[in-house]
């Protein structure tokens, strides 16, 4: 007992020892990546600080309190420092939100053609192979995938999904077509050619299944957050993400992605628009206004907007269209003025 009483005792008094040093980490709670990151630590009552070993999302940094952010992607990222003082150490941590570099250029559009659209169709994916659209469809009970004839409108496939799941988005990937369904957290794979399923995979740091496309390499996925999730191919399990910001703010609720010459479009949930987003960072480069397409297309209300982006990348024809829309709409980006 006297032994317990006497370790309570020493860490007591250690414990009071290093509440006589104040330490305070100072760091932005917010930066945009183009500016220089300055971390510093002080106590409060200029007591003497051997020394501090810095570290930024556990990497330990070289040189001093002031970091080049310019390479990091955006989001959520930790600072940290050790201080050394009176034989001691504490580790001090803040969080940093790192943001784009410059605000997202505005763009408005110009419709160039109009095509028919299945107004029962809940369009969840939408892509453009070889000539014809490629579509996915949700809600329980009328969840499928299509083939479709973009100039009438006529569904050329069709393969309904189980009613117990809610699909989501679609693309092609070789001669293989992969669906997510929404929070059931499986996806099935599709031969492109019969639409015979061949298999299926489950979802592991992203819950939920909203969007698919793909670059060269990997699949590309939204789950309904500010998140984009980079896929194997080969084992389908996330590799990596980035998170989705503008130089003031994060984005939520991505939904439908398209992959673009180098970029990833995506549509936002209760929204009539599209962000461009750089895969390399998450930097929102871009912001289309869409708005006016919903009421051409017949509907109206935040659960029937705009959800679907395909293009054509051997015409350079952009198309989209929404839930139970009636139209299909190709498009051109403009600046806006």
């Amino acid at each position: 007992m006297k032994i317990v009483i006497l370790i309570v005792s020493f860490l007591t008094i250690l414990n009071a020892c290093d509440d006589k040093y104040k330490l305070e980490l100072s760091s932005p709670k917010t930066i945009q990546v183009n500016d220089i990151l300055t971390i510093s630590v002080r106590e409060k009552d200029n007591k003497p600080i051997d020394s501090i070993q810095y570290f930024l999302d556990g990497q330990k940094l070289k040189s001093n309190a002031e970091i080049d952010i310019s390479t990091q992607k955006l989001g959520n990222h930790a600072v940290s420092a050790t201080v050394y003082f009176e034989g001691k150490e504490k580790k001090l941590t803040n969080a940093v939100t790192f943001l784009a570099a410059k605000a997202p250029e505005m763009y408005t559009y110009e419709v160039i053609n109009e095509y028919p659209h299945d107004p029962e169709a809940f369009t969840q994916g939408l892509e453009f192979y070889n000539g014809y659209l490629y579509e996915s469809t949700g809600q329980h009970g009328f969840s499928s995938l299509r083939k479709v004839n973009l100039t009438s409108g006529k569904v050329l496939q069709k393969v309904d999904l189980d009613k117990q799941y809610f699909g989501e988005g679609m693309t092609i990937f070789g001669d293989k077509i992969y669906m997510l369904t929404w929070q059931s957290s499986k996806g099935f794979i599709f031969d492109r050619d019969s639409f015979k399923q061949e298999g299926e995979f489950k979802y592991n740091q992203s819950k939920e299944g909203w969007g698919l496309t793909h670059d060269a390499k990997q699949l590309i996925k939204s789950d309904g957050s500010d998140h984009i999730w980079f896929l194997d191919p080969g084992t389908l399990q996330e590799v990596s993400s980035i998170e989705t910001f503008t130089n003031k703010r994060r984005a939520e609720k991505l939904n439908e992605l398209e992959y673009i010459n180098g970029k990833i479009y995506a549509n936002i949930w209760q929204q009539n628009g599209i962000i461009i987003v750089n895969p390399e960072n998450g930097a929102i480069e871009g912001i289309a206004d869409l708005s006016g397409l919903q009421s051409k297309a017949g509907q109206s209300g935040e659960n029937y907007v705009l959800n679907g982006i395909a293009y054509d990348k051997e015409n350079d024809r952009l198309f989209v269209t929404g839930k139970e829309w009636n139209k299909v709409f190709e498009i051109k980006l403009k600046p806006k003025q």
